[in-house]
């Protein structure tokens, strides 16, 4: 009975969309993308190989492609471990507001499905409250027309960097201002 249960994964798994069928179209959008990191103001060690691939930057939004591979799967059905798709919607939502010192507070998230290795996802992010120092992002990831996340990211713009930032000052800049 167990190997026909791991039989049926195994198959559901299979089946599941995802560009490995149309990965020559994939690796095409990834090479013709404009290299945005010049343009990026923050994050700009980021690796694209775990956070993904900055494809768009616009004012209040962006679009970060993430390429599954070996190195995030966590067993043996090619199962991707969720945080490399939260580092990915987070990457996309720091790229939508594109301020130096930005730091993300707090997140509201949710994962709709799996993804597995070779698959494709799309984050993207858009803004809100452009003239305050604290944000608001909303980020979506797509495997072709599936939603698989949605998070709402809830960041602050500090004078300093948050390592150059005294923890007084920190929590005085953010007392009494919640997001909810």
């Amino acid at each position: 009975m167990a190997k026909n249960k791991m039989s049926l994964i195994q198959e559901a798994l299979e089946n599941t969309p995802s560009f490995e069928d149309d990965i020559e179209s994939a690796e095409e959008l990834l090479n013709d993308a404009t290299f945005l990191n010049d343009e990026l103001k923050t994050h700009g060690k980021i690796k694209s190989t775990f956070a993904g691939n900055l494809v768009e930057l616009k004012k209040n939004s962006s679009k970060v492609i993430l390429q599954t591979s070996n190195e995030m799967v966590v067993d043996e059905f090619g199962l991707i471990h969720s945080g490399f798709l939260f580092a990915s919607a987070e990457y996309a939502a720091i790229a939508a507001v594109n301020e130096e010192n930005l730091v993300i507070i707090g997140c509201r998230s949710k994962f709709f499905a799996p993804a597995k290795i070779g698959d494709l996802i799309t984050f993207e992010a858009k803004g809100r409250f452009e003239e305050a120092r604290k944000r608001e992002i909303k980020v979506i990831g797509m495997i072709n027309e599936i939603k698989v996340f949605e998070g709402i990211f809830q960041a602050i713009i500090l004078e300093n960097h948050i390592l150059k930032t005294k923890i007084d000052e920190l929590q005085a800049s953010m007392s009494g201002k919640d997001f909810s």
